[in-house]
C-alpha cells in the first residue's frame, strides 16, 4: 500500500511542467538552505578544504549555487516517472556516441567511470544512444528502504537501462562474459570505500582520499574498454555528455593508474562546474586534508 501511494503522488507531481518545476525548486532551494540548513557543515567544511585558494565570498557563492542546483536535481529525477524518451534524447545531448558504438560492434564491452557530479541519474538514458543488442547496465546501491528502492528502481530503468546491485555486480560482469554478451556498465565510482577497506588512496581535491577500485579490477580483467562521462550542465534541465577514452588499453597499466587517471578527470570537470559535485555528501570522512 505504501509504494503504491508513493507511487501515484510522485508520479502526479512529475507531470508538473519544467517551468513550474524550477519555481517550486526556487522555493525548496529557500527552506533547504535557509530554514533547515541541510547539511550545511558538511558542505562548507568540503569546499573550503577542497578549494583552499578561494576567497569565503567565492565558497559561499558555489555553496548558494549548489544547494540550488541540489534542488533541482532532486525535482529533475521525478520527472523521470514520466518524461518521455523523446524528450529526453532533447535534454541530454551524449557525444561521441560513435566511438564507443565502433568498440561495441567489435565485441568488445565498456566500463563508463561516472561520479556524483551533475544529473547522474538522468544518464541512465543512454540505452536510447547504443545499439539495440548491447547491454546498457548500471551498478547501484541498495537502499535501506524498501519502496524507495523499488521506485528508484523503476525511474533509473524507464530507459532501458539494467539495475545491478553492487554487491552482485562481480557476478553479474561473469555472466554476461561467460555468455559473450557485450554490454556497457556505468559505474559511479567514487563512492567512500568504509575505513576498514580504505586501502589505496589519492589526491583528489585536496585530500588524500581513500577509494575504491574495484570498476579498475573488472576493466582489467575483462579486457573492458574504459570511458569517463564528462558532463556539462548547459542550463537548467539541459545537459552534454561527452565520452571520453580513459585509455586505449587500461589492462597494460599498472595497479591503481585507471583509477588515478579516472579521478583526474573528475576533478577537472568538478573544477569546471564545482557546484554540480554532491558537496553533502561527507566524501572525505576517512580521508586527510593536504
Amino acid at each position: 500500500m505504501t509504494y503504491h501511494l508513493l507511487s501515484f503522488f510522485l508520479r502526479l507531481f512529475s507531470y508538473v511542467p519544467f517551468c513550474l518545476l524550477y519555481i517550486i525548486s526556487d522555493g525548496l532551494y529557500f527552506f533547504v538552505y535557509y530554514i533547515f540548513r541541510y547539511r550545511r557543515r558538511i558542505v562548507r567544511k568540503n569546499l573550503t578544504e577542497s578549494f583552499p585558494e578561494k576567497s569565503e565570498d567565492d565558497i559561499k557563492k558555489i555553496e548558494k549555487n549548489f544547494y540550488s542546483f541540489f534542488t533541482d536535481n532532486i525535482l529533475e529525477s521525478l520527472k523521470m516517472f514520466t518524461i518521455s524518451r523523446k524528450e529526453m534524447i532533447q535534454r541530454v545531448k551524449f557525444m561521441n556516441v560513435e566511438e564507443v558504438n565502433a568498440l561495441m560492434r567489435s565485441g568488445k564491452s565498456v566500463s563508463l567511470f561516472l561520479g556524483h557530479y551533475s544529473n547522474w541519474e538522468w544518464m541512465s538514458s543512454i540505452p536510447l544512444h547504443i545499439d539495440k543488442n548491447v547491454i546498457g547496465a548500471q551498478i547501484y546501491h541498495k537502499l535501506s528502504n524498501k519502496n524507495m528502492d523499488r521506485l528508484m528502481l523503476y525511474i533509473r530503468e524507464r530507459m532501458g537501462a539494467v539495475c545491478v546491485e553492487m554487491r552482485k555486480t562481480a557476478r553479474y560482469v561473469n555472466e554476461l562474459a561467460t555468455e559473450n554478451k557485450v554490454c556497457i556498465i556505468g559505474f559511479i565510482a567514487d563512492q567512500s570505500p568504509r575505513k576498514k577497506d580504505s586501502r589505496h588512496f589519492l589526491h583528489f581535491l585536496n585530500h588524500n582520499t581513500p577509494v575504491l577500485t574495484g570498476t579498475e579490477k573488472i576493466t582489467k580483467h575483462y579486457d573492458f574498454g574504459a570511458f569517463f562521462l564528462d558532463v556539462k550542465r548547459v542550463k537548467r534541465g539541459y545537459y552534454e555528455a561527452r565520452f571520453v577514452k580513459v585509455h586505449d588499453n587500461p589492462k597494460s597499466l599498472p595497479d591503481f593508474e585507471l583509477t588515478a587517471i579516472y579521478y583526474q578527470m573528475l576533478e577537472k570537470c568538478i573544477r569546471t562546474q564545482p557546484e554540480l559535485y554532491l558537496w553533502s555528501h561527507n566524501r572525505f570522512r576517512n580521508a586527510e586534508k593536504l
